[in-house]
């Protein structure tokens, strides 16, 4: 029964460069490995720049949806702060809002009214 070569994990994986070539100038069964392994690198270069095209289209989709959403929210929250006059004339610097600011009914002392 012939035994299999079991080094090319660990000189692939923990190895330098020159202790790995050397070994697979040695073991034919290290050098189909390799061999395989050089083919699904090729696989993997050929496929790589499609999935990256692929994400590239997204990119400037997501930017105009990030930018839309920013600018429509800026401005909404501008005109409810700019056109909110009324709370602008009720409040000022230093003063809070009372119960009968806010429009709810209150009794003599300032207290809210629960029921009549």
């Amino acid at each position: 029964m012939d035994k299999k070569c079991s080094k090319y994990e660990g000189l692939f994986v923990f190895s330098d460069e020159d202790t790995l070539k050397k070994h697979l100038q040695e073991c034919e069964e290290c050098r189909q490995e390799q061999q395989q392994m050089d083919r699904v690198s090729e696989l993997i270069d050929e496929v790589k720049l499609y999935y990256r095209a692929k994400d590239k289209k997204k990119r400037p989709k997501f930017r105009i949806a990030c930018a839309m959403f920013l600018l429509i929210f800026s401005s909404l929250t501008a005109g409810v702060v700019v056109n909110d006059e009324d709370m602008m004339d009720t409040l000022r610097y230093g003063e809070t809002l009372s119960a009968e600011d806010l429009g709810f009914p209150v009794d003599s002392y300032g207290l809210l009214m629960v029921g009549e």
